[in-house]
C-alpha cells in the first residue's frame, strides 16, 4: 500500500478550504483517509496552515510520500513554526 500525504478538498463552491490527510494512494481525492494532518484555508487573508508536523514527520518516517502541494505546505508550515 502507498501512503500519499495529500490534500482533501472540503467547503462550499468557490469557497474551498483543504484537509491535509495521509491516506491511502488509490483512493479518490475526497474519499477514505487514514488520518488527518492538518488543515489549509487559502480563502482567509493571509492563507492559514495548521499542521501536526510531529504526525507529518511520523507518516513520511514510515515511507509516506507528500504530493507536491502538500510537500510546500509542509515547508511553509516548518518555517513558520521557527
Amino acid at each position: 500500500m502507498s501512503v500519499k500525504i495529500r490534500l482533501a478538498r472540503h467547503g462550499a463552491k468557490k469557497a474551498p478550504f483543504y484537509r491535509v490527510v495521509a491516506a491511502d494512494g488509490r483512493s479518490p481525492r475526497d474519499g477514505r483517509f487514514i488520518e488527518e494532518l492538518g488543515r489549509y484555508n487559502p480563502c482567509t487573508s493571509p492563507s492559514t496552515i495548521t499542521l501536526d508536523l510531529e504526525k507529518v514527520d511520523a507518516w513520511i518516517a514510515k515511507g509516506a510520500q507528500p504530493t507536491d502541494t502538500a510537500a510546500k505546505l509542509i515547508g511553509i508550515a516548518r518555517k513558520e513554526a521557527k
